[in-house]
């Protein structure tokens, strides 16, 4: 089947982008180097949309939160993922978490149904010389491919450094100690939807003295060295090691992943305070699939070495005979200066008939890179069809953070972002405790406007 659009990268934006294009009747090409004798530093199998970091697309809610937004735009433009995120969905409070293979597999099933696609497991090394092809290799480009990028580019790609989070078996927590329970009993209606109890988070409390201890373990315990090359690689803030917050500050920490507000701990119940006191500090767990047998530990990104991630990890109160489904890690990601090197199309200047896709686009978070993988599927399918390309209002989520990419961030300084109203623009004439809801109307009725556009 000789293909109009070769994409580059199954992961999460190129999965979206072919399903975008293959749904229109257009021939598509998905090469995929995981399952062809590949792999990456931090891909633990061969699904299409695998995620390697969290489970969680967080917040849900589309009223007062920029992301949630974003999930609701998608929805309304047919997004695969977001069709997949809702069948893999688990409970998690008010955010939208989801099994990690439920969600790969029901996202390969639908692909491998649409008769147009052509799905190759194999690495690409070259960009092409010609033809509609749309990059979406992410982060961990292979080196041969990120060469050949940098040479079209005739710039060095930028880098950070990303941290995964450990997941523990739910069986070996101790749930005398810990306890279930949603900050402030946050989202309960959607948990009870999804079949949970509204207490969606396992929290593992700290006294003083116990968190002092354990801050000063993470000080101490021994890290995974840098590489000379790796030196002066920045990390991204959204994915911050643990120990490396915590050497930003004693408090960091408590007013971070393990901040107590919200969460009563009924263990320490009295006649005084018969639903329990707030903790000095708390690590939280959320579920990580659908059976509940694993729960991984909320901001616990870190880069410090397997044996000290397990003696570390079991002085926190709940955890003393934690057994690891997976340990943490550290992984070097690599994205373009999308502001400099690409159109408004995402389409790179000294090249256009390549389009870049997801976070190596530098957009940030699972949500945010299928949501440019959508729309360079909505850009090729319009080029293919004739006909001109309308972009997303500005007002949008999916406008604010296509803008951001393509041309309104500041070249010098730019690093990866995620989507937040800080992108959207401001609305002057609304109360500050209004301006949230204020953007999400507006942003709604302005996408309303677009969507009869699409291609």
């Amino acid at each position: 089947m000789a293909h109009q659009v070769h994409i580059i990268g199954g992961g999460m934006a190129g999965s979206e982008a072919a399903w975008q294009l293959a749904r229109r009747g257009i021939r598509v090409k998905l090469s995929e180097m995981r399952g062809g004798g590949d792999s990456t530093p931090a891909h633990q199998g061969t699904g299409l949309a695998e995620l390697v970091c969290s489970n969680s697309f967080r917040s849900d809610d589309h009223e007062k939160n920029a992301v949630g937004l974003l999930h609701q735009e998608m929805r309304r433009c047919d997004s695969l993922l977001m069709a997949a995120a809702e069948k893999a969905r688990v409970p998690a409070g008010s955010a939208l978490a989801v099994d990690r293979e439920v969600f790969s597999a029901a996202v390969e099933e639908a692909l491998a149904a649409q008769p147009t696609l052509e799905i190759v497991r194999e690495r690409v090394d070259i960009l092409p010389e010609s033809g509609l092809t749309i990059v979406a290799t992410g982060p961990l480009t292979a080196p041969a491919l990120a060469g050949s990028i940098g040479a079209a580019t005739g710039a060095d790609s930028l880098a950070f450094f990303d941290a995964i989070a450990p997941i523990v078996y739910r069986e070996s927590i101790d749930m005398d100690v810990a306890w279930m329970a949603s900050r402030w009993d946050k989202g309960a209606e959607a948990s009870l939807a999804l079949g949970g109890d509204g207490r969606d988070y396992i929290n593992c409390p700290m006294t003083k003295e116990q968190y002092l201890a354990f801050w000063e373990e993470l000080q101490a315990g021994e890290k995974t060295e840098f590489r000379e090359w790796e030196a002066n690689t920045p990390y991204f803030d959204g994915c911050m090691p643990i120990e490396v917050m915590a050497a930003r500050g004693l408090e960091t920490l408590r007013f971070g992943p393990m901040k107590p507000v919200g969460l009563d701990n009924p263990h320490w119940a009295t006649p005084e305070h018969p639903n329990g006191r707030w903790p000095y500090a708390v690590v939280q767990l959320r579920q990580d699939n659908k059976l509940g047998t694993l729960w991984n530990m909320v901001g616990f990104q870190t880069k410090l070495k397997y044996a000290e991630q397990v003696r570390i990890f079991r002085t926190i109160p709940g955890l003393e005979n934690a057994e690891f489904a997976r340990l943490g890690g550290l992984h070097r990601n690599t994205f373009l200066n999308s502001p400099t090197l690409l159109d408004r199309q995402l389409r790179l200047k000294s090249a256009p008939h390549i389009r870049f896709a997801g976070q190596i686009t530098g957009c940030e978070g699972y949500v945010e890179s299928a949501s440019v993988g959508m729309l360079a599927g909505l850009m090729a399918a319009a080029e293919i069809a004739g006909r001109d390309w309308v972009a997303p209002p500005r007002t949008s989520a999916l406008g604010a953070l296509l803008s951001h990419i393509t041309g309104d961030a500041e070249a010098e300084s730019y690093q990866p972002m995620n989507v937040n109203f800080g992108l959207f623009p401001p609305l002057t004439d609304v109360k500050k405790k209004q301006r949230k809801e204020a953007y999400t109307e507006r942003g709604k009725a302005d996408l309303a406007e677009w969507l009869p556009k699409l291609p």
